[in-house]
């Protein structure tokens, strides 16, 4: 266990869990951890890190078969441990010589369900001098949140096969919604939206001319918690409209809430107009228990071990993991350190084609960090 020694000694120092995964996980991790012992020198907070291997290799050491869930990527003892924790981060998810799936349900979705993460939180934020897709944008114009219900609808699992293997198979996936899942997500952003301070406009994505029922369900429960949000604008997109206007005038938005499915996809599509997945941090959220935090992108299996990878996303979902902790001073820096070394540093966002290797990218983030590079 590593210990940072410096900070208020009134105060216990946070646990943080860190999961390092599968891939160039544990490399964008340890920059992360880099960046976190900077702001803690800065900042004058405490913490300790607890190491958990619930990798692919790990999986597959344990006896696992790397094509079918045979073994658990995580049982409920280790679920216990990560619980005496204050938060998680994690680095990324995805080993080659394991089937597609094992090791996103058995830990990611697995992890979200029974720590009852039920907000992803993913900021869209073009930083200065990354490159946008988008013809015209700059920083001021894309600048927006997407608060996704993480815990109900498609990813339940509810379904299944009926006369599997022949002609007349029938399969079925139920987008299972709940008024207590659907209202807890839309009072957290409500809440979000008004604590941004921003437009004040909260903007729910769904489809509500086609799927009559879960679209209903959460246009009403919109509507009717709205009111006590009466400083807070209400908007309404199809998810196909959303899609669109993310393209067109990503500056339109400020707050978007949407469901499980529906969130998976535009956040996808708006870490693209943000610069792409080597940028992208998000947020597995429970408000009033343990959180995790990660990079967007995959676990990039072609360039681990070859310090080229872009660590900057696992930095950023570091700051929203200090900002989760209540060290807002901390992940303001953060921020603003990745902004100053897009903006004055790199080369390039791609994998080797930065100007600097990984561990290089880390460094000139902590130095941003200790300078404090905020205007």
């Amino acid at each position: 266990m590593a210990k940072q020694a410096r900070g208020k000694q009134a105060k216990r120092p946070y646990r943080i869990a860190v999961i390092g995964g599968d891939g160039t996980g544990p490399e964008v991790v340890r920059e992360g951890l880099k960046v976190l012992a900077a702001a803690a020198r800065a900042c004058g907070f405490r913490y300790e890190t607890a190491d958990f291997d619930f990798s692919g290799a790990r999986y597959l050491a344990r006896g696992g078969d790397p094509a079918k869930p045979t073994l658990p990527v995580i049982t409920d003892e280790e679920i216990a441990a990560l619980r005496t924790h204050d938060v998680i981060y994690l680095g990324a998810v995805g080993d080659p010589n394991v089937a597609p799936g094992i090791l996103e349900k058995g830990l990611l979705l697995h992890l979200r369900f029974s720590l009852d993460q039920y907000i992803n939180l993913r900021p869209v934020n073009l930083y200065p001098g990354v490159p946008c897709p988008l013809a015209g944008k700059k920083p001021e114009d894309i600048q927006f949140d997407i608060v996704r219900e993480n815990t109900e609808g498609l990813y339940g699992g509810m379904g299944g096969f009926q006369y599997q293997g022949t002609p007349h198979e029938v399969a079925t996936q139920i987008m299972c919604n709940t008024r207590h899942g659907v209202e807890r997500c839309l009072r957290y952003a409500f809440e979000h939206c008004r604590r941004r301070a921003d437009r004040k406009r909260l903007t729910l994505v769904h489809k509500t001319n086609v799927l009559t029922y879960c679209g209903d369900l959460w246009h009403r429960a919109f509507l009717e918690i709205g009111e006590e949000y009466p400083d807070v604008a209400k908007d309404y997109n199809h998810v196909d409209a959303c899609c669109m206007w993310m393209v067109k005038n990503p500056e339109y938005y400020d707050t978007i809430v949407t469901s499980n499915m529906f969130g998976d996809i535009i956040t996808d599509l708006g870490a693209m107009i943000q610069g792409g997945m080597g940028i992208a941090a998000g947020g597995n959220i429970n408000p009033a228990g343990l959180s995790m935090f990660e990079p967007i992108g995959g676990s990039a299996p072609k360039y681990t071990g070859l310090n080229k990878i872009n660590p900057l996303a696992a930095i950023g979902a570091l700051a929203m993991l200090l900002r989760q902790l209540g060290e807002s001073d901390a992940a303001d820096r953060v921020e603003a350190a990745i902004a100053f070394v897009t903006g004055r540093k790199l080369k390039g966002m791609a994998a080797g084609q930065m100007g600097y290797t990984t561990t290089e990218v880390g460094d000139l983030v902590a130095e941003a960090v200790e300078k404090d590079t905020r205007e």
